[in-house]
This record gives structure tokens, sequence and C-alpha cells, in this order.
């Protein structure tokens, strides 16, 4: 019997999940299958694989087949190269774990009735965003500033603002 390690289609239309499965190459490819020993979720950011070493090395050492997709997921969690005996490969990419809905609230509410002194912590930004940022002071640099006139009888009002005092006490009137 010809054993192969194989990937079975699961999920929806558009949101294909696999599960790495050992069967016998004549069965139908979500047919019935003699072991499960892994998932693989492409459209997870990162994707999501999770393998049962042990298991595929058992298979391998057996003779089962990998086929050409799950050869090269091996690939990445370092099962294949393990089994042929190649260096590892760099470890992979892993999602952050998600905070509880209750702990960012508590926080962000902490955060607004000034009694937390640490902010939330916001997501990253974009690579493409942060460029754009770096390339702004350069073009900045590139183009002369335009100012307008200054009265010399009118005084500036944000140094004015910064060094009166609130009379109301903590920016009652300020909104």
């Amino acid at each position: 019997m010809a054993v192969k390690i194989r990937l079975l289609r699961m999920g929806k239309i558009r949101n294909p999940q696999y599960r790495i499965v050992v069967a016998d190459s004549r069965t139908k490819r979500d047919g019935r299958a003699i072991e499960y020993v892994g998932i693989y979720q492409p459209k997870e950011n990162p994707s999501l694989i999770q393998v049962k070493s042990e298991r595929v090395q058992y298979w391998l050492s057996v003779g089962a087949q990998p086929s050409e997709a799950v050869q090269r997921i091996l690939e990445k969690t370092g099962d294949w190269q393990q089994f042929k005996g190649l260096p590892a490969p760099p470890p992979l990419l892993v999602a952050e774990p998600k905070k509880s809905r209750t702990e960012v609230y508590e926080a962000e509410s902490k955060a607004a009735a000034g009694v937390a002194d640490t902010k939330p912590q916001t997501p990253k930004k974009s690579a493409k965003a942060e460029s754009k940022q770096a390339a702004a002071p350069e073009a900045a640099a590139a183009k002369p500033e335009q100012t307008k006139a200054v009265d010399p009888a009118e005084p500036n009002r944000e140094a004015v603002a910064e060094t009166a005092e609130d009379p109301a006490g903590a920016g009652a009137d300020a909104s």
C-alpha cells in the first residue's frame, strides 16, 4: 500500500483550511485518512502551521511520501530537514497573542480617566506609512518654508497660551 502525506481541504469557499493527513494514495483528496498529523491555515496572518513532528518523522521513516505542498510546509517547520539530516531553517513567524477585550477596555478607561500613567498600546504602523513619514521630512527640507508675515504688535498666541494660567483650573472651559 502506497502511503502519502497530503492536504485534506476543509473550510469555506474563500477561506481554505487544511489538515495534514496520512492517507492511502488511492483514496480521494477529502476521503478517509489513516492519521491526522497537523493543520495548515493559509489565510491567517502569518499562516498557521501546526505539525505533530514525531508522527511525521515516523511516517517519513516508514516510507510515506509527502505531496509537494506538504513537503514545502515540512521544510518551513524543519521536519523535512530533520528527516534528511540537513541544518534547521529559521523559526516561523508566530502571531502575537490577542489581548482579552476586558483588559483592553479597562486599560483604555483608566487612561481616559487619568488614573493610569501608561497609555494603551496601539498597533504598529505599517511599513508603507512609516516610509511616507520618513520621506516627509526630506520633502520638507527640499521645499522652502512658507511663512506668513508676523505683525510684531500681535503676540504669538501659542506662547501666550502656554504661559497663561488657567483661572478655572485644569482646563475646565478648554474643549
